[in-house]
């Protein structure tokens, strides 16, 4: 019967003739998890944020809704009740939703100004990494053009 080649040796051999530097995986990793923990830091204080406008609003809704389910001496006492209460609600979805505007731009800067921040430290380290190949290359260069 055929039995199956062990490829492991194959792959350790090819893999270990190729160099490469595994602490810049690392680091990138290390880059990459603390982004991701800026990220999620920005948005757990939006959800935060707004369920304490959504908890506001709720009681607040709660509060006006009690006047219209007290007892009135005249019919018309129940539309003015009922259009107080109307003029009330549309007045705190003005409120709320501005303030839920509010966090939604302060999350957008947040995460704008972490992206930037990102891509400014993985420029830097490439530039850093293009110039350290560079010096490699010139000085093999010049070794290999001094040998002949």
């Amino acid at each position: 019967m055929a039995k199956t080649q062990d490829f492991t040796k194959m792959m350790q051999d090819m893999m270990s003739s190729m160099p490469m530097d595994m602490s810049k995986m690392q680091d990138a990793f290390k880059a990459q998890t603390a982004l991701g923990e800026k990220m999620t830091k920005v948005a757990l204080e939006a959800a935060e944020k707004s369920t304490d406008i959504s908890s506001k609003w709720t009681k607040d809704t709660l509060g006006k809704f009690g006047a219209l389910a007290n007892t009135k001496n005249e019919p018309a006492d129940y539309a003015k009740a009922m259009s107080d209460f109307a003029s009330a609600s549309a007045e705190m979805a003005a409120e709320n939703l501005a303030a839920f505007a509010e966090v939604a731009k302060k999350v957008q800067m947040d995460t704008v100004e972490l992206m930037l921040s990102a891509g400014k430290e993985m420029t830097d380290e490439t530039t850093a990494a293009m110039k350290k190949a560079t010096e490699e290359v010139t000085a093999v260069t010049k070794k290999a053009a001094a040998a002949k």
